[in-house]
């Protein structure tokens, strides 16, 4: 029964571990190398964003279909800012304003109007992704509209030694999704505002009932959500020295598709930030060793989609079997 139970509870660690071990196996001379693993910790640290704070929206049931375009729009508002004044403080700051903003808006749809999560965020998709078409012209922005000192942001690190000369280093922007990790964390399991958004998830009546300002909460975690697509969008923009108006149009899927999984491994079906990292780490490591074995990107797509319906399957016949 103790094996069971913990299959039952830990089967996507599970997985997780068996998918590094075959990538181990089938890559022997690089997968599981310092400077590759490194390397998926940058790849998928702005997914790692949007979905710690995604994260945040779903503890209370909702959901955010607004995230992609809103890092598009906050990476293009940068890049404009930059082009325009020369200013990077001045970019980075009206981009992260723009993505709480864009979050305000949507929790003020939600939560103060009563618009259903799904048709208010997929409005604003549309809206966040038009004026990042119109603020770009429909082109991406590079080279020297984009300054060095804002594209150095994501380069370099923390130095590892005895890694060799010159050493390899721990990724600023792994640092970055770390950070967003630790306040989220902190947030989520140990103020009251998290334990509040964990009750209104459970049960919206019951915590109006009980006191909780429900609506004001919906509200700030929608906006929580917005910030961080936008700080995900400036940290993209910064890697690929770059900005796009569909540049972040694969994030929504995906954070949603890590929360999820994140949620299989938790034994009350509920969003925790640490698990969703791993659902996180499970999505950059199926990325890495696919492109390394050069399977069709699209391939990854299929295999995304049926990881999440055996998680969410699992997840449910689990439920079922503890009612």
């Amino acid at each position: 029964m103790a094996i069971l139970d913990i299959v039952r509870h830990r089967g996507t660690v599970i997985a997780f571990a068996l998918m590094v071990a075959a990538f181990a196996v089938l890559l022997p001379d690089t997968f599981l190398t310092a400077r590759n693993l490194l390397n998926i910790s940058q790849q998928v640290s702005m997914l790692a964003v949007v979905a710690i704070t995604m994260t945040i929206v779903m503890a209370m049931g909702d959901f955010d279909l607004s995230v992609g375009s809103m890092a598009s729009l906050s990476g293009i508002a940068a890049a404009v800012t930059f082009r325009e004044t020369g200013s990077v403080a001045l970019g980075i700051a009206l981009a992260l304003v723009i993505g709480l903003a864009g979050g305000v808006l949507n929790g003020w749809l939600v939560a103060k109007r009563g618009i259903l999560p799904f048709v208010a965020t997929l409005g604003t998709l549309t809206i966040f992704s038009g004026l990042a078409f119109l603020a770009a012209d429909g082109k991406t922005i590079f080279g020297g509209d984009i300054p060095a000192a804002f594209s150095n942001l994501a380069k370099g690190g923390i130095p590892l030694p005895g890694t060799g000369a010159p050493p390899l280093a721990f990724p600023s922007l792994t640092i970055m999704a770390l950070v967003v990790l630790a306040l989220a964390w902190f947030v989520l399991e140990k103020r009251p505002f998290g334990r509040h958004l964990y009750v209104i998830g459970n049960n919206r009546e019951a915590a109006r009932l009980a006191g909780i300002p429900v609506a004001n909460l919906r509200l700030a975690a929608f906006a929580l959500t917005g910030l961080g697509a936008a700080l995900a969008g400036l940290m993209y923009a910064a890697r690929v020295a770059s900005a796009n108006p569909v540049q972040g149009s694969g994030l929504m899927l995906d954070a949603i598709a890590a929360v999820f999984l994140g949620m299989t491994m938790d034994r009350q079906n509920e969003p925790r930030v640490i698990n969703t990292l791993i659902g996180v780490a499970m999505l950059g490591v199926l990325g890495n060793g696919l492109t390394q074995l050069s399977v069709n990107s699209y391939v990854r797509e299929v295999l995304v989609g049926a990881i999440i319906l055996a998680a969410v399957a699992w997840s449910s016949g689990r439920a079922a079997r503890s009612a």
